[in-house]
């Protein structure tokens, strides 16, 4: 398991350079389209952004959601269950 672990991190590190590369060329792209007047690109970026920014939270709700839900349930049949015994 440790092993899969080091190799993960190694694969993460190694591609770093080449993501931080697209960054840039997004970015000029981006400034080039809206110097010419052109906004349809850079709100759309913005959009995504917003998408992957946000999609984390939304998931970890939806989780907390649910654990809260059965955590409920589950405290209700303990507490029936111990009220039947005394």
């Amino acid at each position: 398991m440790k092993k899969q672990i080091v190799l993960l991190l190694i694969v993460m590190i190694s591609g770093a350079g080449k993501l931080m590369a697209q960054c840039a060329m997004c970015r000029t792209t981006i400034e080039n389209n809206v110097s010419a007047g052109d906004t349809t690109l850079a709100s759309g970026l913005n959009l995504g952004i917003l998408y992957l920014f946000f999609t984390p939270y939304i998931v970890f709700a939806v989780l907390a959601f649910f654990w809260y839900k059965k955590s409920r349930e589950n405290a209700k049949k303990i507490s029936t269950i111990r009220y039947r015994q005394s």
